[in-house]
């Protein structure tokens, strides 16, 4: 993406861009012996597109005169123009220490954390480079895909949008924004931003899809399965795509059509242990405890990090008075959701049947504590 390609400032340059004179101001600062390398070898140096020269070139200089800002600030973007982010990051923040005015290098350190996926630690220098140059969409853009990043959604919103909104054809920027609506709850404007890609890319399945779950967040169901019904369409092997528009099936009590849709997920892949588990819950809520038992079975076997299977067959083995099965099964339920009742009443429920009041008491207790808790938020 073009964001990515940054426009680095050197140190020696000047705002005409000529060397000459800083160059001969650095010279007359720092003395160094004879056959130490000088400011004047890493520029030569650079002028080749020499990186790897340049950077140690800039080493002897820092180690001749550790007080040189300009020259750890060359130093980290000699390095980064080898890829060597890790190891230009330090340099930065020194000259940044030595002199914290010194132009773009907040940028550039930004760069550096961001190219090696460091969200976080890109954003308090990306977010100073914006403050120092509010007209740099570099910086700007940069920032918004930090907080992106560091899954923090509502903030990458605020500053994404401005950009996006004067840039409308950039695809990729578009889509991060529309996903930070998404993924900050904000559907209104979510749905916005992936109507505009669909303008664009008519058969993007991922548009379509997050649209889906745009409508999807505001229980608009109808929209929600016609926008899965049209990825589905562009691509039937999508995977994960059944599971998606059966799941909304699903949460309309429209059980024959989620049906549907998971068992067309399963075909295109048998292992899917979320599309077992709703099958199963689908069979418990039909009260076929035998299959619900060996979908639920499946599921868990594929994934134990599935909260509506272990629950559920903990309900099923409680029904067929499997009671030290349907304990196992309530308890891995409640780790994977320790605040949610229903797993708890189902545990004393189970309890009191194997005629342990004591523990069946305690597990009554926490469901009416966690009810208590619910009605005060």
């Amino acid at each position: 993406m073009g964001i990515h390609k940054s426009r680095h400032f050197h140190p020696f340059t000047t705002s005409t861009g000529t060397r000459a004179p800083m160059l001969a101001l650095v010279v007359s600062l720092v003395a160094l012996p004879a056959f130490s390398q000088t400011p004047a070898d890493a520029l030569a140096f650079e002028g080749n597109s020499q990186w790897a020269q340049a950077a140690e070139a800039w080493r002897m200089v820092v180690k001749q005169n550790p007080h040189d800002a300009g020259a750890f600030a060359s130093l980290g973007l000699d390095l980064a123009r080898q890829g060597k982010y890790a190891e230009a990051v330090p340099a930065y923040k020194q000259a940044l220490a030595l002199n914290p005015k010194l132009p773009g290098i907040e940028l550039n350190l930004g760069l550096a954390e961001f190219k090696q996926g460091h969200f976080a630690s890109a954003i308090a220098p990306l977010r100073a480079a914006s403050a120092a140059d509010p007209t740099s969409v570099q910086a700007r853009a940069l920032l918004g895909m930090s907080y992106y990043g560091a899954n923090r959604f509502a903030e990458a919103v605020k500053v994404l949008k401005p950009i996006s909104d004067q840039d409308p054809g950039n695809s990729e920027l578009s889509e991060v924004l529309a996903r930070s609506c998404l993924k900050s709850k904000d559907y209104p404007c979510a749905q916005a931003q992936f109507r505009k890609i669909l303008e664009r890319s008519p058969d993007s399945v991922a548009a379509h899809v997050l649209l889906a779950e745009a409508y999807d967040g505001l229980h608009q169901t109808d929209q929600a399965i016609a926008e899965y019904e049209a990825a589905e369409k562009i691509s039937p092997r999508e995977p994960s795509l059944h599971f998606e528009l059966g799941y909304v099936y699903w949460e309309a009590h429209r059980y024959e059509e989620a049906k549907r849709e998971f068992e067309t997920e399963l075909a295109n892949d048998p292992a899917s242990p979320q599309a077992l588990a709703y099958l199963g819950d689908i069979e418990l809520e039909r009260n076929n405890l035998d299959e619900a038992a060996s979908l639920l079975e499946k599921a868990t076997a594929h994934s134990r990090d599935l909260r509506i299977a272990a629950l559920d067959l903990g309900t099923v083995r409680m029904q067929q008075k499997q009671y030290p099965a349907a304990v196992k099964a309530l308890q891995r339920a409640i780790e994977l959701d320790p605040d949610s009742s229903d797993a708890h009443y189902r545990l004393g429920r189970v309890y009191q049947a194997m005629g342990n009041k004591a523990a069946a008491e305690k597990e009554f207790a926490k469901t009416r504590e966690l009810h208590q808790k619910l009605q005060k938020q």
